[in-house]
């Protein structure tokens, strides 16, 4: 078989196995079982000894048996019919169902579960950023806007950002979880007709029945209204967040990569890996990478979801079948490597601070020149004319230094030889002197981004201690 190259090298055997075709028949063959149960609870004339025999036989899967039924009948789900009677000797499953009644439901299943999955690992990555940003809450770095030197910041504060970012996804995820809908026994164009059927009519017993089924499915709410197939929008609304939870992860790692460049930070390397075949000093931020290629696979994920979307005809079609197929546990299986791959790098990630002080010293002159800019304003300075001042003595101070025309930053000896700035050497170097630990409110930030990871380690405390498997 032609392997899935997401599942088998990435993805984690808590969301592979849901997603594996012995798993999903055997998610639907306990469906069947349900719904026989409720429907003889019920007063359908189903025998015990029915009931026991196909429960019997529900892990007995082979999938080479399916697939010869498959290839006569043209249709999935009446192979999987036959295979499953035939192992039990009986002919009781699937009455008043169509296809959909089983698919959709057993599918929702694998997504609400990967969910379930997925949040558990969200907030193990939150409580590793949490110990990450406090480990470095005071370490100053640079800030780049435009990846050009700013302000001085905290590398603490620069995971802050990206956690919080999850830690606002995360909010997302958890009001998806509390309301996702499932489709329910609905039958063929969502009228139950078969239902009441087989109950005579009998309404009550009809949703007594899907009651019964969606409790066995353990999906906390259930669609009133509903054709053939579930909206499918509900996907696009899943697999955006997905995408949106993967967002903070990745944009932490495009900056270490970034910071490696610099070499102010990496992501780590492990005893006996190699960064180049090539070149045997190098130590590229190859997770961060891939980490960033998941995103892209996500957001493409988002762009297939968006083609189904408001495209459903009349009662419902089948066109969305094969999207969905790769689209709904693709998705899962990238943003569950992804999170096995950031986790990793979060256990093995590293800061230089000697790299990161000179990078400061060379840059801090810089980065002080908006609190210049102020003091220069309170001592009678316009705003607009201490800005164009200190604008130009920093870009002739940027040239100079590219040129090789001077080897230090000597913007403050230039700033305080001209009367238009009335600041002496003195006060400017007492600015920059403070200026070396001023980050604002970055501690105080990274202090509340803690206390709410905090809550979350609180109350689901064995998933904020979940580890990463090995990667490749």
């Amino acid at each position: 078989m032609i392997p899935n190259v997401l599942a088998e090298r990435y993805a984690s055997p808590a969301i592979s196995s849901i997603w594996s075709a012995e798993g999903r028949i055997v998610l639907e063959r306990e469906f069947w079982i349900a719904v026989m149960k409720a429907q003889k609870d019920l007063g359908l004339d189903i025998p015990q000894e029915a009931i026991d025999a196909y429960e019997a036989v529900k892990d007995q899967v082979n999938l080479e048996a399916i697939m010869e039924r498959e290839r006569i009948t043209r249709h999935d789900v009446k192979a999987r019919i036959e295979e499953f009677c035939d192992l039990a000797g009986h002919q009781h499953i699937h009455k008043g169902m169509t296809s959909r009644d089983l698919t959709e439901n057993v599918e929702q299943l694998q997504v609400y579960r990967s969910l379930l999955v997925i949040r558990d690992k969200t907030i193990a990555t939150l409580a590793q950023m949490k110990a990450r940003s406090a480990q470095w809450r005071d370490l100053v770095i640079t800030g780049r806007t435009h990846n050009v030197a700013a302000q001085p910041t905290t590398f603490g504060k620069r995971i802050a950002m990206n956690g919080e970012e999850l830690l606002g996804a995360l909010g997302m995820l958890n009001h998806l979880i509390d309301t996702y809908p499932v489709r329910g026994l609905k039958g063929a164009v969502g009228t139950q007709m078969d239902q009441l059927s087989l109950f005579d009519g009998d309404a009550d017993k009809a949703l007594q029945l899907e009651a019964k089924v969606c409790s066995h499915l353990g999906i906390p709410e259930v669609y009133t209204n509903v054709g053939q197939v579930y909206p499918r929008s509900l996907d696009m609304r899943t697999v955006s967040i997905l995408a949106d939870i993967a967002s903070g992860p990745s944009s932490l790692c495009r900056t270490l990569r970034l910071m490696a460049g610099h070499e102010t930070a990496s992501e780590g390397f492990a005893k006996g890996q190699t960064g180049s075949s090539a070149m045997p000093h190098k130590m590229n931020s190859r997770s961060c990478e891939r980490v960033n290629g998941f995103h892209v696979i996500l957001k493409g994920h988002v762009t297939m979801a968006g083609g189904l979307a408001g495209d459903q005809w009349n009662e419902g079609d089948v066109s969305c079948s094969v999207v969905r197929r790769l689209m709904l546990p693709d998705a899962f299986f990238a943003l569950d490597g992804l999170f096995e791959t950031f986790l990793t790098v979060l256990g093995q990630m590293d800061a230089y601070p000697a790299v990161i002080e000179a990078e400061n010293n060379h840059y801090l002159p810089f980065l002080m020149t908006t609190t210049i800019m102020m003091e220069a304003v309170k001592a009678g300075v316009g705003r607009e004319a201490a800005h164009k001042v200190i604008k130009e003595h920093a870009v002739a101070t940027v040239n100079d230094l590219r040129t090789g025309e001077i080897r230090e930053n000597d913007l403050l000896n230039r700033l305080a030889g001209d009367d238009r700035i009335p600041l002496s050497y003195e006060q400017l170097y007492a600015l920059l002197e403070e200026g070396r630990e001023n980050t604002g409110t970055a501690r105080s930030q990274v202090d509340h981004f803690g206390a709410e990871v905090g809550k979350l380690e609180s109350a689901y405390p064995d998933a904020a201690k979940y580890t990463p498997g090995a990667i490749l």
